[in-house]
């Protein structure tokens, strides 16, 4: 057995608040050990009979960031599209068939370099579990071949044939549900189910029998809702017990009350908050109603094209109305929750030993110096890491 000792810690966040202060569960100058890629001891004490031991005098280490949220299998970029944002043209959900069109073409090795480029952006910048969705592909052999390919890279895999209706099918939308009901969810592997519901995407009747779908073949249910209008998408996340629903700019205050009552965690992204304009002050809302939340970077090439949960924690803080210690603790354990694991998000004994490590004395920093790479060094089942692997 292995095991490595972090010592004189000058900010640990445990996000257990029986171990440290606040919601945080903040300790100072704490030792954290790690044994066989789990943490095995929490202490004020000299750690004895580890194998090796690393100061982190004049750091902050908290839990590797969970992002429950991304669309990194694609092709091409969406550079001009986000140009003409920035000159006040309206963003809507039409603007992914450039992607579609870009990711139908593109080889399985582009796809995939893209993809592990990403992941080690991700990963330098402290995330430490990736949920990654399909939908660009929109046609049977490419939802598959999308899903096989985050495979490779992640467990937390999501079917998103129904991200938008594809060209081919405008005239005979029924036609494409059919399609991702009978041909694509049978086939794929995803771990979750995923539907947009949303204008100019899927209708609720759609939607929801979609999600069944793919619940009857073994898979876990999540949504878009309520992005670009409000509609019945939490509803139907509520009714299947689903483990998320995203986006959420333009949810009534019904909606908040339901998620606050429910099981299913809301997923802000305030990274498409960023780029689209949508809504400010959007994290405070769901927080005073009690719901737990989460928030994710929404990867992707047309309205949210970072990587960087750190960006995200500031954009929260900034524009959303979070406390950094609300970001922070979204970041975290409300990204684990929302790919409902328990071992992931937090530090604590018999949990997994992924962490970052920040070259600051404070995790205040993470938004109070945004733009500022502040990662030492990350951490994944106690073994610093440079280059993603599953």
């Amino acid at each position: 057995m292995s095991s490595v000792a972090f010592t004189n810690i000058a900010t640990l966040v445990t996000n257990d608040s029986q171990l440290g202060d606040g919601v945080l569960g903040v300790m100072h100058g704490a030792t954290l050990v790690v044994r066989d890629g789990l943490v095995s001891q929490i202490t004020q004490k000299v750690p004895s009979g580890v194998d090796s031991e690393i100061d982190c005098s004049g750091k902050t280490l908290l839990p590797g960031f969970v992002d429950s949220h991304s669309h990194l299998i694609f092709g091409g970029d969406r550079a001009d599209e986000f140009s003409a944002r920035s000159r006040g043209e309206k963003y809507t959900a039409g603007g992914i068939t450039s992607t579609v069109k870009a990711t139908r073409t593109a080889t399985d090795i582009a796809i995939s370099r893209n993809a592990q480029n990403l992941l080690d952006e991700a990963l330098s910048s402290g995330t430490t579990t990736m949920e990654i969705k399909s939908g660009y592909g929109l046609t049977e052999k490419d939802e598959i071949r999308s899903i096989d390919i985050a495979k490779t890279f992640t467990d937390e895999t999501t079917l998103l044939a129904a991200h938008v209706i594809p060209e081919e099918f405008k005239d005979s939308p029924d036609s494409y549900v059919d399609l991702i009901i009978n041909a694509i969810i049978p086939r794929s592997q995803a771990k979750w189910i995923d539907v947009f519901c949303d204008q100019g995407a899927f209708n609720p009747e759609q939607s929801e029998a979609i999600l069944r779908a793919g619940i009857e073949n073994g898979m876990f249910p999540r949504i878009h809702a309520n992005q670009l209008s409000s509609g019945k998408g939490v509803e139907i996340a509520i009714a299947l017990d689903a483990a998320s629903a995203d986006h959420l700019s333009k949810s009534t205050n019904s909606d908040i009350e339901l998620l606050a009552s429910s099981n299913t965690v809301a997923t802000l992204l305030p990274g498409a908050e960023f780029s689209t304009h949508l809504e400010r002050n959007l994290g405070r809302r769901f927080l005073d109603s009690g719901a737990t939340v989460a928030i994710a970077t929404d990867c992707n090439p047309g309205s949210s094209y970072t990587t960087s949960m750190p960006f995200c924690i500031a954009a929260a803080v900034s524009l959303l109305g979070f406390t950094v210690e609300e970001a922070v603790r979204a970041a975290t354990l409300g990204g684990a929750k929302a790919l409902r694991r328990d071992d992931i998000g937090e530090i604590a004994v018999g949990k997994r030993a992924d962490f970052a490590l920040l070259n600051s004395s404070s995790y205040i920093h993470l938004a109070y110096r945004p733009g500022v790479n502040l990662v030492h060094s990350t951490y994944k089942s106690g073994r610093a890491v440079t280059t993603w692997r599953k």
